[in-house]
């Protein structure tokens, strides 16, 4: 019989690294969109990989305003057009690149 294999964990030295490097990444990303969209989709992946490897989730603002499909990051009215749905009560992002459709459910906030 075998003998159990342990699973060894990652330090947590590893996943705050992947963490800043991720938002290294994103941020360049942002600032090159307009320039240089090739080199904005390369750190956009980048960034995809890196969290992939060390199982690192990137936040709800930067997978919103990343393209699932092209993996081109997304700037309102550049190269994405995004909508609101009051009577479905959704939020649509159009990637104008590739033409996936993302939507997103909101609710309307209480007034107090």
């Amino acid at each position: 019989m075998k003998a159990a294999r342990s699973r060894s964990r990652r330090p947590q030295a590893w996943t705050n690294i992947a963490k800043e490097r991720i938002g290294i990444l994103v941020s360049l990303a942002e600032k090159e969109a307009k320039r240089h969209p090739e080199r904005t989709k390369r750190y956009v992946d980048l960034a995809r990989r890196i969290g992939m490897r060390y199982n690192v989730r990137l936040d709800k603002g930067t997978r919103i305003r990343i393209c699932k499909e092209c993996s081109s990051f997304l700037i309102p009215g550049y190269n994405c057009t995004v909508r609101t749905r009051s009577d479905k009560q959704s939020l649509v992002v159009t990637c104008n690149k590739c033409g996936s459709v993302k939507r997103y459910p909101y609710s309307k906030e209480k007034k107090a």
